[in-house]
């Protein structure tokens, strides 16, 4: 059992008021909800406001870790402002053989980052920080952390994209950052909405529930349910496109600009499917037998929105780490039991990514 903090932080708050360098996000550059929060804090120009703190990528039957402090932790207190927390690997459009990699692996700002605010080893350390009592038994990411306060602000990605968008650190930010994109414009906040109602449990959970499905019959059902939401989303981003198209005559760069799920503007729907698409031919096609189709050879208007975020946006490609995602999934506890037993990772597909 997971417990959810749903906290949030504003000049009017009692306790959780907007300062420079006080939060953090903990997470887990694998794990897709991770994935917003830092697409949404990389978006929003934060980096340098809100601290960022990544776990190893391995999830063992105690959860997610941290490296141990190196000597003179002090030196890295900048790293952890930067974009992907200091791990180098977000940086490759390629995964690399990662065959020889132990799950005891322990390379700092490779495997994972050292936790600079409360030097805890363990994910659960800081839930039990916040509440000694902590009834749960699940410790989840992302974690919006006061450093002030030692507690937790909210556990919820969704709740931290709408926290980071509401423009609460904007005064934090260099004044040449401040015309910055809004995630959650009021004209589409209704389309937004409607959209994550069937985007998340169909698409974002759906792949959950297809590859945990504990029989045949169960994971048929989820499978084709799944993919029937893909579809719908191909149907939209087709529609979208082909209305471009025509606005603009055909100009491709023109229609690229504009090109996301809602409005012609890059939203929080954008930011929610993101993780899950970029995740799926490189995980959930093989790993969690989400094979009918892949996303690049099935569904082209998708796979185009993918790779033009990928290679248009350096908010989008930088926070992604191919790296992670394979080993996040593959090296997991519970895959080891129920999936794959040996954790090996597959090579492919190849590219990861495919060029724009």
């Amino acid at each position: 059992m997971s417990v959810s903090y749903k906290g949030t932080i504003s000049k009017t708050h009692s306790v959780f008021k907007p300062e420079k360098g006080r939060y953090y996000i903990y997470g887990a550059l694998g794990c897709p909800f991770t994935h917003r929060a830092i697409l949404a804090r990389s978006l929003k120009k934060l980096e340098p406001v809100l601290g960022l703190v990544l776990s190893h990528w391995q999830l063992d039957s105690k959860g997610a870790r941290f490296l141990p402090a190196p000597h003179r932790p002090e030196k890295y207190k900048e790293i952890f402002f930067t974009a992907t927390g200091g791990i180098a690997s977000a940086k490759l459009d390629e995964s690399e053989e990662l065959g020889d990699v132990n799950n005891d692996s322990a390379r700092l700002f490779v495997d994972g980052a050292f936790d600079p605010v409360e030097n805890i080893s363990r994910l659960s350390e800081l839930y039990y920080l916040n509440d000694p009592k902590y009834p749960g038994t699940k410790f989840t990411v992302p974690v919006l952390w006061d450093s002030k306060t030692r507690k937790i602000v909210n556990n919820e990605s969704g709740d931290i994209i709408r926290i980071l968008n509401s423009g609460v650190f904007d005064e934090f930010i260099q004044s040449e950052e401040t015309n910055v994109i809004d995630l959650v414009p009021h004209d589409l906040i209704d389309e937004i909405d409607k959209n994550i109602k069937w985007v998340h449990p169909k698409i974002n959970l759906g792949v959950y529930k297809v590859g945990l499905a504990e029989n045949g019959k169960i994971y048929e059902t989820e499978v084709k349910t799944l993919f029937e939401n893909l579809q719908k989303m191909e149907c939209v981003l087709k529609e979208n496109y082909k209305r471009l198209e025509e606005q603009f005559s055909g100009n491709k760069q023109k229609i690229l600009a504009k090109y996301f799920v809602l409005g012609q503007r890059l939203t929080e729907a954008d930011i929610r499917l993101y993780p899950s698409i970029i995740r799926f031919d490189v995980v959930y096609v093989q790993h969690f037998k989400c094979n009918l189709k892949t996303i690049r050879d099935g569904f082209p208007y998708l796979h185009l929105w993918l790779i033009n975020l990928y290679w248009n946006y350096a908010e989008f490609r930088f926070t992604t780490d191919f790296n992670h995602i394979k080993l996040f999934y593959i090296r997991m506890e519970v895959s080891r039991n129920k999936i794959n037993q040996f954790g090996i990772v597959p090579l492919g597909p190849k590219p990861d990514i495919s060029r724009l």
